[in-house]
């Protein structure tokens, strides 16, 4: 029981570093761009949620380390963290884009880094992978609320579609049934943030921001589409036999 305990206060220790290094960074947004009060509320609260919820799933997982794939994850996270607080700072005036575009672009390319330390150092989980995977719907998510206030509402389609699908599974609990790896599906997703990355930087005319959003909305929706098709075949597949038995019950 200590050695279980030892284990999740270096856990927690990690954790409570990962807050201390996204507040950090919030200092430094904040001092350099003359931050409002938005944006050090909506980082902050950030910050403490990240450490809160990863903090209870590490203490629930029995987890002996932390492990580096999860510290690349959690690098991100603080990253992300930095473009919230912007977003959240552009409702009262227009954050640097070269800041933003630098931040978001970091937290892309480390996507890519955290799975193949995880799978070279043989430390993949259930746990880093939900957690690299909630890193990337809430940047997704961020990024469309931003694109948003220049190409119009109906862009909070991509960040809000994976939530409504996890809505959904609590109604249809078909729906969390396990899919099968699918390249198309990774591809899709890494693309969501390439996509909106490049609307929100303005590098092109507005009719050509739009078509980008657009085609990142038009990938969603056909993955999402293609894979609730797949979970509902596969479901009614599963029943079948289940209803045949009834039926042969009840004609005997």
């Amino acid at each position: 029981m200590a050695l279980n305990n030892t284990y999740d206060a270096r856990l927690q220790q990690e954790t409570a570093l990962g807050a201390g290094v996204q507040i950090l960074l919030l200092a430094l947004i904040g001092t350099a761009i003359g931050m409002g009060p938005a944006g050090w509320l909506t980082g902050l609260a950030f910050a403490i949620a990240t450490w809160a919820v990863l903090s209870r799933a590490l203490h629930r997982s029995r987890l002996r380390s932390f492990g580096a794939a999860n510290r690349v994850t959690l690098g991100r996270a603080t990253l992300v963290g930095g473009v919230t607080a912007l977003v959240a700072d552009s409702f009262q005036s227009s954050p640097p884009v070269s800041l933003l575009v630098g931040l978001t672009a970091v937290a892309l390319i480390l996507d890519g880094v955290d799975g193949k330390v995880a799978r070279r150092t043989g430390t993949s989980t259930p746990l880093g992978a939900r957690f690299d995977m909630e890193v990337d719907a809430f940047l997704i998510l961020v990024l469309s609320v931003y694109v948003s206030m220049q190409l119009g509402p109906w862009v909070l389609l991509i960040g809000g579609m994976r939530y409504v699908f996890v809505g959904a599974a609590r109604v249809w609990p078909w729906l969390t049934a396990a899919l099968p790896p699918s390249t198309a599906r990774k591809t899709v997703a890494a693309l969501q943030g390439v996509l909106l990355l490049l609307a929100g930087a303005d590098l092109l005319p507005y009719a050509a921001n739009f078509g980008v959003a657009a085609l990142a909305l038009g990938l969603l929706v056909w993955s999402f589409g293609r894979d609730v098709l797949w979970l509902y075949r596969t479901s009614r597949v599963e029943k079948a036999p289940a209803r045949r038995q009834v039926r042969e019950l009840v004609a005997s």
